[in-house]
């Protein structure tokens, strides 16, 4: 076996062995050409032609491959979850490379593969093309939308003689102005002097240190001088260069169509005026129902109906009040619409099943799900399930999984790829979590409805309330094709939206509120439901980071957020990480905990308030949870309210204080603030064993809300972080009472 696949897997951080690299190659630059082959190939060899566009004789070369390290898809180790895929991509298999230098203009590279076996055959892939591109002036490729500001002479196209592949264009950053927004951003708020990018990918943990995103998007404020914002009006992928290079200047590069055009909005105005102008284009949040603001509570431990009504009862039993329920591990991890343990006879055609087709074993995991969901109602707790937007495809199917893959391919709601024997075939999923699935186009309406149907049972007759859309990170790949003919380059980043938007709308025609619980998302998503910030380690540079991501995706108008408390993976957090977090997290848009599979083996690795003081020694833990969770449901009234007003005004929730404060610089250096609301700042203790924090406080007066003491702004002020204590202050004195018996130390 020998494989050349020219755009590699499609992974936008990793170049695979087997790939042509760069993808487009520039004139005059270097090309590598590279192939995997099993153990029996003992030495390859690049044919290479060069066919001038004047029509002059092609020029044949041979080129032979040296061997060199195999990587596939950027995964080598993870320490997590995900290290069985590493394990398997790591496999052995031969690499074999060649180099391609000095590339021409005005031509088209023909190539293909041939390998020597030890046995004495000969082995050949098909022809493969390319042309080298090069980067020439196109003065009117960027269409301006709003008061010009892209600078003279700075738009180039980076085209092949046949058609464009990237526009390139500045734009000014003035002394003193920065810059913040491109979706949910990790690593800071403030992203002037930094380069990153928007394309939707999923970094399993550590996030800011490596400063990719689930949730990017194309779309900035700049402030600091006359007030303005952007937004690179396309779906493809954009590369940003935001002072690093020329402190004076913001480069930005996009992924285009063949005909090299690109439209920019531009705005001005303050920061809500600018978002409010990006909203009006691209959609704004819908106003979800209070009870979303209550704590939401899952473990992917809680994998039975005995083990979630009993936490359900530790929560009642320590007076810990719970609003929402979210279960992972309920079902039968193959089908994903039917309960672990059921049984129901096949749906041979795909159809959808109704809850009468299931019946539950008594001494199964799930022995009467309609009585639990309707136990949870009444307990006033809401139901959200686990949900993935794949079929599986390992093991090799059976039962009603194979069946819904053979409907999926017949009823065809598939994203395809190109067949390289000709045409296409269902697209396998390239990731390492759930390789090979096949993944249906849920951003087509007819089999977004194909897939929901599946479900709707969950909801209209099992009564479940919202749920958690994970996993929107697995179309790779710039050459799929999804059902309306568009290919992967301009779609794979739209797929998240179209899904949430897909359960979303599955919850609308059965009467209830949209409440999807998404982490991948891109412009769009702000409409479709609420998010969490991804996975994380139980560790303080998470936490900050996923601060960060909170604030950068309210700039741009993602109202329902939150994160996993503490981080959900790896060892239990200390009990100091755990209440800092808990703390901050009472004034997120969504407050929730979370924790990830550990075999059921002890010590628990729950993120429980008895488990981890159980776990720390530390009997401060509890009853300082229950206070802040029991004034987040004081805060309800106040966080429902104000979600009204966001959603009216475009005036963030979660609010960076440059909302506000846009011409202060002091908003900049202080450590990480928000406004919750228009009444409450909050400055969260990010650091281990501080004992003070350092709050700034912009102009007017502020009120502490525990001690009562009024200050004027515009100073920073020292305060105490006891234990039990978050830095917050009020604009609003009536709040005051809110936050009554909060405190014990």
């Amino acid at each position: 076996m020998i494989r050349h696949r020219p755009s590699g897997s499609g992974h936008p951080y990793s170049i695979d062995t087997e790939q042509r690299s760069p993808v487009v190659p520039l004139v005059g630059g270097s090309v590598a050409l590279g192939l995997r082959a099993d153990a029996g190939v003992e030495s390859a060899v690049c044919v290479l032609e060069w066919r001038p566009d004047d029509g002059a004789e092609p020029v044949v070369e041979e080129h032979a491959l040296g061997r060199v390290a195999t990587t596939s898809r950027g995964r080598v180790t993870d320490g997590g979850h995900l290290a069985s895929a590493a394990a398997r991509l790591a496999r052995a298999a031969g690499g074999w490379q060649t180099m391609i230098d000095d590339l021409r203009a005005d031509g088209t590279y023909r190539y293909r593969f041939i390998a020597a076996r030890a046995d004495g055959r000969t082995e050949r892939t098909r022809w493969f093309d390319f042309r080298a591109a090069q980067w020439r002036a196109a003065p009117d490729a960027v269409a301006e939308h709003g008061r010009a500001r892209v600078l003279a002479d700075s738009t180039e196209v980076l085209h092949d003689g046949q058609r464009a592949w990237r526009v390139r264009f500045a734009l000014p950053l003035g002394a003193g102005e920065h810059i913040a927004g491109f979706g949910e951003r990790h690593d800071a708020v403030d992203q002037t002097g930094k380069s990153l990018d928007a394309v939707v990918f999923e970094q399993y943990k550590s996030q800011g240190a490596e400063r990719k995103t689930y949730l990017p998007m194309p779309f900035a404020h700049v402030t600091g001088g006359a007030g303005w914002g952007f937004h690179v009006d396309t779906s493809r992928r954009v590369w940003f260069d935001l002072g690093e290079t020329d402190p004076g200047r913001i480069l930005v590069e996009a992924a285009t169509a063949a005909d090299g055009n690109l439209a920019l909005r531009l705005f001005d105005g303050s920061p809500v005026e600018v978002l409010r102008a990006f909203l009006d284009r691209v959609g704004r949040a819908t106003e979800l129902p209070a009870w979303v603001f209550r704590l939401w509570a899952s473990g992917n431990e809680w994998n039975t109906q005995a083990e979630v009504m009993r936490q359900m009862d530790l929560h009642a039993a320590h007076d810990v009040p719970v609003g929402s329920l979210v279960i992972e591990a309920w079902s039968d991890e193959s089908t994903f619409t039917a309960f672990r343990d059921a049984r129901y006879d096949v749906s041979a055609d795909g159809a959808p099943h109704r809850l009468s087709d299931f019946t539950f074993p008594e001494d199964g995991a799930w022995p009467d799900p309609k009585a639990m969901v309707d136990e949870l109602h009444d307990r006033d707790i809401r139901l959200h399930l686990w949900q993935i937007p794949l079929l599986k495809m390992r093991p090799h199917p059976t039962g009603q999984l194979a069946a819904d893959a053979a409907a999926a391919v017949r009823e065809d709601v598939l994203i395809r790829e190109p067949d390289p024997r000709g045409g296409t075939r269902p697209y396998r999923n390239r990731g390492w979590w759930f390789p090979l699935a096949l993944m249906p186009d849920l951003t087509d309406e007819r089999a977004a409805h194909w897939w929901t149907e599946k479900r709707r049972y969950l909801v209209e007759e099992l009564g479940v309330d919202g749920f958690k859309t994970d996993g929107g990170e697995h179309a790779w790949g710039a050459e799929l094709v999804y059902l309306d003919e568009r290919r992967g380059d301009e779609k794979n980043n739209l797929f998240p939206v179209g899904y949430a938007k897909a359960y979303g709308d599955l919850l609308s025609s059965a009467g209830k509120a949209p409440v999807t619980f998404s982490r991948a998302g891109f412009t769009g998503s702000q409409a479709h439901g609420a998010f969490w910030a991804g996975d994380e380690n139980s560790t303080w540079d998470a936490f900050r980071w996923s601060m960060n991501a909170g604030l950068s995706a309210a700039s741009c108008g993602i109202v329902y957020w939150g994160w996993d408390i503490a981080g959900f993976s790896g060892d239990i957090p200390s009990a100091e990480l755990y209440m800092r977090a808990a703390q901050a997290s009472t004034f997120v848009p969504i407050m929730q905990y979370h924790s990830e599979f550990n075999h059921h083996r002890t010590p628990s690795h729950d993120r429980t308030p008895w488990n981890i003081a159980e776990r720390t020694g530390d009997e401060r833990v509890l009853p300082v949870f229950r206070r802040f969770t029991q004034l987040r449901e004081r805060l309800v009234p106040y966080l429902s309210g104000a979600a009204t007003d966001t959603i009216a005004t475009d005036m963030p929730l979660m609010r960076p204080l440059f909302f506000e404060w846009p011409d202060d610089p002091n908003v900049w250096t202080a450590q990480t603030e928000w406004m919750l609301g228009s009444g409450l700042l909050v400055a969260p203790v990010l650091e281990e064993g501080a004992a003070v924090r350092e709050v700034y406080l912009p102009a007017g007066t502020w009120i502490d809300v525990w001690t009562g003491q009024g200050l004027e702004g515009g100073q920073t002020v020292t305060v105490p972080t006891p234990f039990d204590r978050i830095p917050v202050f009020s604009r609003d004195r009536g709040l005051l009472g809110l936050f009554e018996g909060v405190v014990l130390l």
